[in-house]
């Protein structure tokens, strides 16, 4: 690797059907049970100001991600939440 340059992968799962009453810190707290999250990208609809009812959930390592995924089903405020076969993605980050 070039110095000045690192490599890092992110370990996220895209998730839908949320309910729109679920906030960011309640998906960052409930996916935290199966690792370290990372962060967690919810988007608003910008008429209503409510969330969409999607997110990403980004975890720090693959493990925290492979447990998430082999849980048989998610529910948050009563409702059966579903998440996407995961991507990973790499990036090489430069610094200068």
């Amino acid at each position: 690797m070039a110095a000045g340059g690192a490599s890092r992968k992110t370990f996220e799962a895209f998730v839908h059907r949320i309910p729109w009453t679920v906030a960011r810190d309640e998906i960052k707290t409930y996916f935290a049970q199966f690792g370290p999250v990372k962060k967690c990208i919810m988007p608003l609809n910008k008429e209503t100001g409510f969330y969409k009812g999607i997110c990403w959930v980004s975890f720090f390592n693959e493990e925290s991600l492979t447990n998430a995924l082999q849980k048989e089903s998610h529910i948050l405020e009563g409702v059966k939440v579903r998440d996407s076969i995961p991507y990973i993605l790499s990036s090489l980050l430069s610094f200068k």
